[in-house]
């Protein structure tokens, strides 16, 4: 088989198909600098697409409307992460409206921005088809695309780890003072988007250690001040950890820790084996293109780049330190973690083969990259979208948009004042504060099971409303049990459907409780505490943004 497809490149390049010649162009202008930003700004056009149309009946998932419910305060952290996340959903709402499509859009345009990053790394090493390659081959994974469409705490460092990298590849490379202070900043961020960024970090540091330029790097002031600035950049969160009892630390180690050796164990190994997965199908595609050639593999390693050889040790780095903490802590460890960081291996594979790609497999690698992201966007969205219609996603989303506005009507049905505090379940709070035109506030303190353990002093004086699914009896009681503490409430019943292109779907029954600002003048009750409403039922077509 290597040798059949080593003669068609051969015949290829010597006189190659007429459809090839449009992708040869396109090849051409790598280094002339705009086929990259051609192929990224397709990237982010069609997968645009895929996600307008495969969530056409759908709304956004509840990360990421939690990541804008966050950076709506700006702050120094959060209650459950680091503040680099809502941030960013702060700043991109500052230009672009609050509807989905525009949320698509920034998870992408981050996606493209870490492709964008991964690029200023490889063309430290490399030239030509070989850059091409490495983007191509990252976007046969399903990080940039389908796990960066939930933009949160991991998605965010799909930028920052790239980023970081190449600050810290150009920092030990030139010593400089420059790329020192960039080096420390950009680890800080990262570490601002999430904890497991230590890992990186770390790793820096293992690379160093390990790399033979090593007496020469540590010798220049260089990492010390990449320190000094780093915690120059954190101080003001270390101040907001240590003023507030350290929340996401707290959050993270009862969500994820605690353990035994046993199940830890096979969590790493099943860290391990999920990151060979993610990696397979780029890996089997280097292997086509690189054939009989891989017999150079040990040769190639043994001849690599001083900088490759650095990135080596970082890659190494951040897969067996989370796997071994993960043994040691007794901590949880999913791969998913991991995706931002699997661009090392592309860079390492691709830059550090010493033989060149010929054109007829660059080409063959863009035709499938591009196939694969077509044929998503014209074929598995519709099919997502129509199945998805009858078979809601599994978080509610399908309802988000229409539950909010119901919820809304009926509040004001009860007050003229605009609804300031939601609370229920949390993917519906979220929703409600996104959704809503009032766009209230997530209160945590009425969430479920949070608002169980609310003082029963605490009065809420311009009113709040809650909204559970009807069949979730707990979040129910809760909700209920804390709105009996105020003088009057309303507890109401309703359902609303999807529909898909004028075809009706799903349904869903909600449990709302509303208690009204307490200074108006609102009917009396008909028991006591109690006003039991109208069970309304209301189908509406999802707006597709």
């Amino acid at each position: 088989m290597d040798l059949a497809f080593s003669g068609l490149a051969t015949r290829s390049e010597v006189s190659p198909a007429r459809w090839r010649k449009p992708f040869l162009i396109w090849l051409d202008g790598i280094e002339a600098g705009w086929s990259i930003p051609l192929l990224l700004s397709g990237f982010v056009a069609v997968w645009l697409l895929y996600l307008a149309i495969a969530y056409l009946g759908g709304d956004l998932h509840p990360d990421v409307l939690e990541t804008w419910t966050l950076g709506r305060s700006m702050e120094w952290g959060y209650s459950k992460h680091p503040p680099l996340m809502g941030w960013v959903a702060r700043a991109w709402t500052t230009v672009f409206p609050l509807a989905n499509w525009s949320f698509y859009l920034m998870a992408l345009t981050n996606s493209a921005v870490a492709l964008w990053a991964v690029d200023l790394i490889t063309r430290r090493f490399a030239r030509g088809d070989k850059r091409m390659v490495v983007l191509l081959l990252l976007m046969l994974l399903p990080t940039y695309h389908f796990h960066a469409q939930r933009f949160n705490a991991n998605a965010v460092l799909l930028a920052a780890w790239p980023i970081a990298t190449y600050c810290f590849l150009r920092s030990f490379e030139t010593r400089e003072l420059k790329w020192a202070v960039a080096a420390g900043a950009t680890a800080a961020l990262a570490m601002l988007g999430k904890y497991y960024s230590a890992f990186l970090i770390v790793s820096f540091l293992f690379a160093a250690i390990c790399h033979p330029q090593r007496r020469a790097y540590f010798g220049s002031p260089a990492p010390w001040v990449s320190i000094l600035v780093g915690f120059a950049v954190l101080l003001p969160h270390l101040h907001w950890l240590a003023t507030t009892g350290a929340k996401p630390f707290a959050y993270a180690l009862e969500r994820h820790a605690g353990k035994d050796f046993g199940p830890s164990l096979i969590e790493a190994m099943l860290f391990l084996l999920g990151v060979a997965l993610v990696l397979a199908m780029p890996t089997v595609t280097w292997v086509v293109i690189a054939g009989n050639r891989l017999k150079k593999f040990s040769q190639d390693f043994r001849a690599m780049n001083s900088g490759l050889l650095l990135l080596f040790f970082v890659s190494v780095g951040t897969i067996v330190f989370p796997a071994v903490t993960s043994i040691g802590l007794g901590s949880d460890m999913p791969p998913i973690w991991a995706l931002q960081g699997l661009f090392l291996f592309a860079i390492l594979i691709v830059c550090g083969a010493s033989y060149r790609i010929e054109r007829f497999y660059s080409v063959n690698l863009a035709v499938l990259v591009i196939g694969i992201a077509v044929l998503c966007a014209g074929m598995a969205a519709p099919l997502h979208a129509l199945y998805r219609n009858f078979h809601p996603l599994n978080e509610g989303r399908n309802f988000y948009q229409q539950s909010a506005l119901e919820l809304t009507r009926l509040w004001h049905i009860h007050s003229d004042a605009a609804l300031t505090a939601v609370g229920g379940d949390e993917g519906l709070a979220f929703a409600m504060a996104f959704y809503s035109p009032d766009h209230p506030v997530y209160d945590e303190r009425l969430v479920h099971p949070y608002a169980e353990k609310l003082p029963r002093q605490v009065a809420f004086a311009r009113g709040w409303a809650a909204l559970c699914y009807e069949s979730d009896a707990h979040c129910v009681a809760a909700m209920a049990s804390t709105a009996a503490r105020a003088s009057r409430f309303v507890r109401t019943e309703f359902v609303v459907g999807s529909m898909l292109l004028g075809q009706p779907g799903a349904t869903q029954r909600f449990t709302a409780l509303i208690v009204p600002p307490s200074r108006e003048d609102i009917a009396p009750p008909q028991s006591p505490g109690l006003v039991e409403d109208f069970s309304a039922i209301r189908r509406s077509r999802p707006q597709s943004d």
